[in-house]
């Protein structure tokens, strides 16, 4: 059990791979000492999932890989906004795709015809991806050098932050039909993020979602971090996204050639 969240990790399923089984027994909720071992071994948790974190960063290393997670509440549009981007991108660099879904292989099924290779976790009730299911995906994916990973976190909007899982971007993607009051009821997502995506603005007419407002939100939280709004169906500000990726792919490259760091990320 993972006890940031309190999701379960027994019935984890990696696609192309055997599931990996963890077992941990209950504490009582009234005893003290208990409530003691029990954070300990959160921390132990942590601590190894840090650890597999940086296995996961020496692969992409390896491989001259660049790494987005991508995180969002249910219904933002992260699977239309990948759909679009392996179209679009089609021909400039290879994308894989890890999808983290409690249940199902719809998304998978989309990635994969939209023109990518994807894998599907399949977390049961677990409500995040941690850097041991990425790593299992990576080695089932075996992608080739110099390519971009999605992963597609499941859909929530606490857990997902709080687990390092190798990647070099954190991406939030909200959208407007959301309301603009996310970043305060979600700090800790907003505070740990390098791109805040805002879907779905071509029905700003016919919602009530206030832009400045939600960018002094998230900058309150993190002065460094981004705020990009688009609409995957109408392809408003999509190449915007695609300089943001062609940034982050372009300062990898330049520490790994052990060059200067270039200025932020941005649009």
């Amino acid at each position: 059990m993972c006890l940031t969240c309190g999701c379960g990790a027994d019935d984890v399923r990696v696609s192309l791979q055997d599931p990996h089984h963890h077992e941990h027994g209950p504490a009582h909720p009234h005893d003290h000492r208990a409530d003691r071992e029990t954070l300990v071994l959160e921390e132990r948790l942590l601590a190894k999932n840090d650890h597999l974190a940086e296995h996961v960063r020496a692969f992409l290393a390896v491989r001259r890989m660049a790494a987005v997670n991508l995180m969002s509440s249910p219904g933002s549009g992260k699977t239309s906004l990948l759909e679009r981007t392996i179209a679009d991108l089609d021909g400039d660099r290879r994308i894989y795709v890890v999808e983290g879904d409690q249940e199902t292989a719809f998304d998978a099924d989309r990635i994969t015809r939209a023109g990518a290779r994807a894998v599907q976790v399949n977390t049961g009730s677990g409500c995040h991806l941690d850097a041991d299911m990425v790593g299992r995906s990576l080695h089932a994916l075996d992608p080739e050098p110099g390519s971009l990973l999605f992963v597609e976190n499941v859909g929530n909007l606490v857990c997902p932050a709080l687990f390092d899982i190798g990647e070099h971007a954190r991406v939030v993607v909200i959208s407007v039909t959301e309301g603009d009051d996310k970043p305060l009821k979600y700090p800790t997502m907003f505070a740990a993020a390098d791109l805040v995506v805002v879907n779905k603005i071509d029905l700003l007419p016919h919602v009530d979602f206030d832009l400045p407002r939600l960018h002094e939100q998230a900058r309150s939280l993190n002065r460094d971090v981004t705020v990009l709004p688009l609409s995957v169906r109408t392809g408003e500000r999509v190449r915007d996204w695609y300089a943001w990726l062609g940034a982050l792919t372009a300062q990898l490259e330049e520490l790994e050639e052990g060059e200067p760091h270039g200025a932020a990320v941005g649009p």
